[in-house]
């Protein structure tokens, strides 16, 4: 999914699960979780292909009036999608990191599928997982700690 956001032009950054398996996390995650520039030209990217993959509210009923917009991007900041690549998050802040802008300094550049886009780094994802209170983020501290201390010492060598 993220190769197919950064071909269309989507400013994002992966955040979360996959964003902590390019550190090196063990864990394995179903989701995709980004945050996007708000910019307007790119909420339009974004909506158009979200819309492409059919986006819907995950945990919601089949049958509820959605439609995946610009205006609906721009009206819930945080959204849990399924589509038709998978789960997906969306979101136009990252609790204990801020705004997109400061999202996108401190991310670093990634590459799969011949394709780079950005990653949030190590210290600002720790920052995030940390924010959230949510147990399974908590959970996941101690080996990104781990990873980070790792990278320190590998450096000071």
């Amino acid at each position: 999914m993220a190769t197919d956001l950064a071909r269309a032009d989507v400013r994002f950054v992966v955040i979360g699960g996959l964003a902590a398996r390019t550190h090196g996390s063990s864990r394995i995650t179903e989701d995709l979780d980004i945050c996007y520039d708000p910019d307007r030209a790119n909420v339009r990217r974004l909506a158009n292909v979200l819309a492409g993959w059919h986006a819907y509210l995950r945990g919601v009923g089949p049958g509820l009036p959605f439609t995946m917009d610009e205006r609906t991007l721009r009206s819930t900041p945080v959204m849990t999608l399924v589509t038709d690549h998978g789960d997906l998050d969306v979101m136009d802040r990252v609790l204990g990191v801020g705004e997109f802008p400061k999202v996108l300094a401190a991310s670093i550049a990634a590459s799969a599928g011949g394709t780079t886009f950005r990653v949030l780094d190590l210290p600002a994802l720790l920052a995030a997982k940390k924010a959230t209170g949510r147990r399974k983020d908590l959970d996941q501290v101690p080996e990104l700690e781990a990873l980070l201390e790792a990278r320190r010492r590998r450096r000071r060598r």
